[in-house]
């Protein structure tokens, strides 16, 4: 079931009206939410709610056992044998064949004779997000941080809660289960706030991503290499479409959670206003950035351990961080690509303006970090290494006519990017989300109208899928 989809809306109508129905009964009010998130993942493919099921009791039940164990040896054995069976199973349904064919390739590379092998996996959707989200949970466990919840109903709601299930955000156990387990009511802020949240994802995701589909479909899939030019509209469309989808997705997960009285974490603040790669790490897909932080940069020692070792850490963390997006060569050099960026700013000792010339030049050196931010997104949205190699080739040679041959974004992309802009720079500069709610009411009309009509234009344009479900 599509966030962008008529079958969706008839889904949270109806179920905020039950839910509203059952104000002040917080424990129907939580078995409403979990029984409609089953409904909601087995609309994708009810084949995996048994995939689903077993993680959920398999980190409950390590939670209780962790919980109780005071010997901290007996607590990490626990937790290493749920970590190697979670990671099991996000090994076999997302990397298995992966894996088995980079081998395979490696052993004919050398002359070994072999017969190719697959097995016919379906990867099942969100997978990557709920297992790390229970394995969140076990780790705060077992350092102390929160004492786990004793009813599995809730713990199991905080798995399958469905607005952040399919694209996150991934969110922390300490945050979301406290929320499980207090009463919440429907207020109009939640109404009117969740309500433009959800009007601002549809816009980014029906008119800009959707819009720039074209775009970036008739560049990345043309049969030839195109000129420089068209490669970088390409490129630079594509780093519009996966923000404004991914973007848009959360704004729609935290709208839809916000009218039933949850917050959901903010996964995005600008992260094409960073001048450098550490600032866009703050900013961008923040809920996964944050999880690799915390569970894999720090744990490998993070930069306590010495210059050669902090350069080290970061380098495994981003590798590993590509290929969690993705079961492909190309999300690991995207991944390496980015954590090459980190060491070399690392180096960068940025040299210190004040007034106007600050402004100058945080602006000129956001331009600059735009260009290589949007090289990686040429890395991860490639068909292979041989058009990676042949787009940067071109982008270097420039060794054909300038001419733009990609399919023009419709009308209503165009003027939704600039509308983007302008939402974006003030919301920036004010440092407040609610910023809008300052302007007299005729300009607030204007922009909630802006937003209608322009979604309305994209409809035409509109593809269902989000990008980030396949992750």
């Amino acid at each position: 079931m599509n966030f962008a989809s008529l079958q969706f809306a008839y889904f949270l109508i109806f179920g905020f009206a039950l839910y509203a129905l059952l104000s002040k009964r917080l424990e129907l009010q939580n078995a409403l939410l979990l029984v409609g998130s089953y409904y909601f993942y087995a609309c994708w493919d009810v084949r995996f709610l048994l995939l689903i099921w077993l993680i959920t009791g398999a980190s409950y039940l390590t939670g209780r056992l962790i919980a109780q164990q005071q010997d901290p040896a007996q607590r990490k054995r626990s937790i290493a044998v749920y970590t190697v069976f979670a990671l099991c199973v996000l090994g076999y349904f997302k990397y298995f064949n992966f894996f088995i064919d980079s081998a395979q390739t490696l052993l004919l590379g050398l002359g070994f004779e072999v017969r190719r092998v697959y097995l016919d996996i379906v990867l099942p959707p969100a997978i990557s997000f709920y297992v790390f989200e229970s394995l969140s949970y076990v780790i705060e466990i077992h350092h102390r941080h929160m004492p786990g919840t004793t009813k599995f109903r809730h713990y199991a709601l905080f798995i399958a809660y469905f607005p952040k299930l399919v694209a996150g955000p991934i969110e922390r156990p300490a945050v979301l289960i406290p929320q499980i387990e207090q009463p919440r009511f429907i207020t109009e802020e939640n109404i009117t706030r969740g309500s433009f949240l959800i009007l601002l994802g549809l816009f980014k995701k029906i008119v800009i991503a959707d819009g720039m589909a074209p775009t970036v479909d008739s560049v990345f899939n043309s049969a030839q290499t195109p000129n420089a030019w068209a490669i970088a509209l390409g490129t630079y469309a594509f780093a519009l479409q996966i923000y404004c989808d991914f973007s848009g997705y959360t704004d729609i997960a935290r709208g839809v959670s916000k009218l039933l009285g949850i917050e959901l974490s903010q996964n995005f603040r600008f992260p094409y206003f960073s001048s450098n790669p550490s600032e866009f790490w703050r900013r961008w897909h923040m809920s996964l950035s944050s999880w690799l932080r915390d569970y894999l940069y720090i744990p490998l020692g993070g930069n306590r351990v010495g210059a050669v070792r902090t350069k080290v850490n970061l380098m495994l963390t981003m590798l590993l961080g590509g290929l969690w997006h993705g079961a492909a060569w190309n999300f690991i050099l995207w991944g390496g690509y980015q954590g090459l960026l980190l060491v070399v700013n690392s180096f960068i000792k940025p040299p210190v303006f004040k007034g106007t010339a600050a402004l100058v030049s945080r602006v000129v050196a956001t331009v600059v970090f735009f260009q290589f931010v949007c090289y990686g997104w040429l890395l991860f949205r490639a068909n292979s290494f041989e058009q990676i190699r042949n787009f940067t080739v071109e982008l270097l040679t420039l060794s054909q006519p300038l001419a733009a041959t990609v399919a023009r974004p419709p009308l209503a992309a165009l003027l939704g990017v600039a509308v983007l802009a302008l939402y974006d720079l003030a919301a920036y500069r004010s440092g407040r989300a609610t910023f809008y709610r300052d302007w007299p009411a005729p300009l607030r009309a204007g922009l909630y109208a802006v937003l209608v009509f322009l979604t309305l234009m994209g409809l035409a344009s509109a593809r269902s899928a989000f990008i980030y479900f396949q992750f």
